[in-house]
């Protein structure tokens, strides 16, 4: 379910559907229905699984950090960083890119911070609990 999830740009409303299909798998591993009124947490308790929303986000942070390290002049490096520049903007909100996680949690200056691997690392908490 979550194959490739480390590129994903992840919205409220992806978000919200994983979670819901997580649940939904939860139940039917413990053979209950909707109708039995138990609660999530009850069920997470009994799963004890974790939460697909703060895996993928633990997963875009390893991945991001990978990125940041490569040292020659690799296509992920090349895209991560490109700009588009040409063209007229369309109408409304700009789309939600795949560093903009990244950019808020961390500033700007996050592929210079994701050079030390032990830091980036301790920083992966931040995005977890966003």
């Amino acid at each position: 379910m979550t194959y490739g999830c480390q590129t994903w740009s992840m919205t409220k409303a992806v978000g919200q559907k994983l979670r819901v299909a997580q649940r939904a798998m939860e139940r039917k591993m413990l053979g209950l229905k909707l109708t039995d009124k138990i609660s999530c947490k009850e069920i997470r308790n009994k799963t004890q699984v974790s939460d697909i929303a703060q895996y993928i986000a633990k997963q875009k942070w390893k991945w991001a950090g990978h990125v940041a390290r490569l040292q020659d002049n690799r296509w992920t490096l090349r895209v991560t960083e490109w700009q588009p520049r040409n063209g007229k903007r369309s109408r409304g909100r700009q789309a939600r890119r795949w560093r903009d996680d990244i950019v808020r949690t961390m500033g700007n200056t996050w592929t210079r911070e994701a050079k030390d691997k032990e830091e980036w690392r301790r920083g992966a908490e931040g995005l977890i609990l966003q």
